[in-house]
């Protein structure tokens, strides 16, 4: 029987691709994302599960994880994808609701679920845990302070609950995908990953044999210099 899986961000760039890489491969999926017009498109497309949830709210974030377990019955896999990068500027000019929306989304949703998905699978002594940096946890930009704090904020709780988790035999895995090229920055870069091949990457962790577990990977476009 083929594992399952919950996916936080799977209407766009690499949830999406990675929802549609593992229903193909025969992976039960239940995918979430704020755009109901676009989950509806990739449950018709690939026959997953899913409902609507703003992560923003912690509220719908733990309650997210409650629905998704009930309705594939358990969840052996959580991948926290979502993310956001609303505003990029220099910190003079940062607006404390921009610090607050991106620790929302980017730092206090994958750590709650988290929690709820270690409390879970620890009891079964089986699961994984996949969560989504950045390569800007491991270099440093001009203007990116905000997302850059919080990526580097989720790397160190991934760590931490790396630690933990192998207690009780649950996996956890943080990958570091390079520039993309999604809707997740306005303009275009065709030079950058395709999200199809950014996804490609996390299928890899995901379906590693039973005895291994990729704690870290790190992968980036040709183009790209900044490690």
């Amino acid at each position: 029987m083929k594992k399952t899986v919950f996916i936080t961000g799977a209407t766009r760039g690499i949830g999406r691709e990675l929802t549609k890489q593992l229903a193909a491969l025969g992976f039960p999926v239940f995918g979430t994302g704020r755009d109901e017009a676009r989950l509806e498109s990739l449950k018709a497309e690939t026959g997953c599960l899913g409902a609507v949830a703003d992560l923003s709210d912690p509220g719908q974030a733990v309650e997210i994880y409650r629905r998704a377990r009930a309705a594939l019955g358990r969840v052996d896999i959580l991948v926290n994808n979502a993310g956001l990068n609303n505003r990029k500027a220099p910190v003079p000019e940062i607006e404390l609701a921009d610090w607050e929306l991106q620790y929302a989304v980017n730092l206090r949703a994958p750590m709650l679920l988290c929690r709820e998905a270690l409390r879970d699978m620890a009891g079964r002594r089986a699961g994984h845990i996949v969560n989504v940096v950045s390569t800007i946890a491991k270099t440093a930009q001009p203007n990116y302070s905000i997302y850059s704090t919080m990526k580097y904020g989720l790397m160190g709780f991934t760590k931490c609950l790396a630690k933990e988790a192998r207690e009780v035999d649950v996996k956890v895995t943080a990958v570091y995908p390079g520039g993309t090229d999604t809707d997740f920055r306005t303009e275009e870069r065709p030079e950058y990953l395709l999200a199809e091949s950014a996804a490609k990457m996390i299928v890899h962790c995901i379906t590693a044999p039973d005895d291994v577990v990729v704690h870290d990977l790190t992968y980036r476009p040709m183009v790209e210099s900044n490690f």
